[in-house]
């Protein structure tokens, strides 16, 4: 006689694999990680900002030091081929033939070319020349050329031996020198000449 449908036994379960109850909650370390990202992302922005914000302020404070500006009629801003002679009027030099080659906007632990540092200017960045002004001022330094790396209007930062304690920041066709870092005088002339290179004027 057959066996009922309701007697026959049940086939056993295929092996399955279990869930751990202990198991790591993946899912979960997923979304931290995504939070803290956003975290940082947030604060490096705000930071920027109050950065900036601090620095125009610095800038407007200092505005009586541009008076104190050198300004030269331009030497030229012809390019030369490599190993070409240069000769130039102003030292440091403010414009002027050069060569192809322009230094990129950064801190710099050693003197660059004067051509190089010319061209750079052309493009709009400002040229700050160090010695040893001190471990706030470097820090300072390094904090600025940080801050504005565009390279229409970026900072370049390098060292200039025999200085000391003084600084020299230039622009295109213009000097501003001080006997001692002030942060105010340095930023009103970086925020009045950054961007503003004949090559490319971006500001």
């Amino acid at each position: 006689m057959a066996k009922s449908k309701r007697n026959r036994a049940k086939p056993a379960p295929a092996d399955r694999p279990r869930k751990s109850a202990a198991g790591f909650p993946w899912k979960y370390a997923v979304y931290v990680a995504v939070a803290g990202l956003l975290a940082w992302a947030g604060y490096d922005y705000f930071a920027g900002r109050n950065e900036s914000s601090a620095f125009a302020e610095l800038a407007e404070r200092g505005k009586s030091a541009l008076a104190r500006v050198e300004v030269r009629q331009s030497e030229g801003r012809g390019h030369l081929r490599a190993g070409q002679p240069i000769s130039y009027g102003a030292n440091p030099p403010i414009s002027g033939p050069h060569y192809s080659t322009s230094v990129d906007p950064g801190f710099y632990d050693s003197a660059k070319s004067r051509s190089n540092l010319v061209h750079s200017l052309e493009h709009g960045l400002v040229v700050i020349h160090y010695d040893a002004p001190g471990d706030a001022v470097m820090a300072t330094l390094h904090a600025w050329t940080g801050l504005f790396t565009g390279p229409w209007s970026g900072i370049v930062a390098v060292r200039r031996a025999g200085l000391g304690e003084k600084l020299i920041l230039t622009a295109w066709r213009r000097t501003l020198r001080l006997n001692r870092f002030d942060e105010k005088s340095a930023a009103a002339f970086i925020d009045a000449f950054r961007g503003r290179g004949p090559e490319n004027p971006v500001r």
